[in-house]
């Protein structure tokens, strides 16, 4: 989606590589550093370990800005942490383009709420969630069918925006097909890429080339969808979706409340800091609503913090959220 933030600033691109242990995400990211350095944007890179050393982050050129989360996982126990280092490298470097690399053992699912909280305080645009599957090692787990180790490969699959099929050299035609149809099954719309050591040309398959802020997977156990397609654009009514809106001013509280509470049941979360225009002057609110339970905390945040309202769910429009939304900033009162 094209943000608006309420005070003039252009959204930062974030992307988050995600994959299991050993299937290609490093060289994957320094082929999208190269990507994005030549299309003019200058990218820093967030890099997720669960030691304490990361050596990926010693492939990584001089010259790309970089922050280190090591000794935790950024869908968990540091997900405060991953927030927390978004703002200072915007504040530091002002970068074009922000790249995640996330541990393989991560649940992306959970990295959109780390990803998210950075908007609270800092124009970020959450672009695409690319998923780097090794082939050879799904389909040896697949038929296993059990552990963790091949639900976390499945969870990572179906949250992926695109889906690259790294090491396809190893297959036999065969079991390509095999893999694909895999891929297929776990995730119903995310385009499925076969590549050898991550090189491609399809980038704007991969960076979520309608500009559009949604997060989307395969819907679970073959469930059917409204979704729609034009080529290779994806439009509303994606399976696992998060969209961030940055209020332009102060609104009316009891429009806003009437807003969250009348939201589908498929949106269950949000978040976000709002300024009211029916309460004191410069009354500012941070904001929780999870399954149908609203929570408002009067805050006096230091330094610039942005109104903005995140959402995430399965299956809504974005187009209606947004038109409420822009009624909401134009005073339109619904009853």
């Amino acid at each position: 989606m094209t943000n608006e933030t309420n005070k003039g600033h252009a959204p930062v691109p974030v992307y988050v590589l995600t994959g299991f242990l050993g299937s290609g995400k490093t060289t994957l990211l320094t082929r999208l550093l190269e990507r994005l350095k030549s299309g003019g944007l200058q990218p820093a890179v967030i890099m997720n370990e669960l030691g304490d050393i990361n050596l990926d982050g010693q492939l990584v050129e001089g010259g790309v800005p970089m922050a280190e989360l090591l000794s935790g996982c950024i869908c968990c126990s540091m997900r405060g942490d991953l927030g927390l280092e978004i703002d200072g490298l915007m504040r530091k470097h002002r970068p074009g383009a922000i790249v995640i690399e996330a541990t393989g053992a991560a649940n992306p699912m959970e990295l959109l709420d780390g990803v998210t909280e950075a908007a609270l305080y800092r124009p970020v645009e959450l672009k695409s969630v690319i998923a780097v599957v090794d082939g050879p090692q799904l389909l040896d787990r697949s038929r296993d069918g059990k552990g963790r180790t091949f639900k976390l490969m499945r969870d990572q699959i179906r949250c992926g925006t695109a889906l690259l099929l790294n090491k396809s050299d190893r297959l036999a035609p065969e079991e390509l097909v095999e893999a694909q149809q895999l891929l297929r099954d776990m995730n119903a719309y995310a385009p499925i890429i076969p590549t050898v050591r991550c090189e491609t040309e399809e980038w704007d398959r991969l960076l979520g080339g309608t500009g559009e802020m949604i997060i989307e997977a395969g819907a679970a156990g073959g469930r059917s969808s409204d979704h729609e397609t034009e080529g290779n654009r994806h439009h509303s009514h994606s399976h696992v979706m998060a969209v961030t809106h940055y209020l332009r001013g102060p609104v009316d509280s009891e429009a806003f409340e009437r807003l969250l509470n009348g939201l589908p049941s498929d949106i269950y979360r949000a978040k976000g800091i709002v300024s009211f225009s029916d309460t004191s002057s410069g009354s500012r609110f941070l904001f929780q609503y999870a399954y149908k339970e609203t929570d408002f905390i009067r805050i006096e945040p230091q330094g610039e913090v942005l109104d903005v309202a995140v959402f995430i769910g399965e299956h809504f429009s974005r187009e209606l959220l947004i038109e409420k939304l822009r009624k909401l900033e134009n005073g339109e009162v619904e009853s």
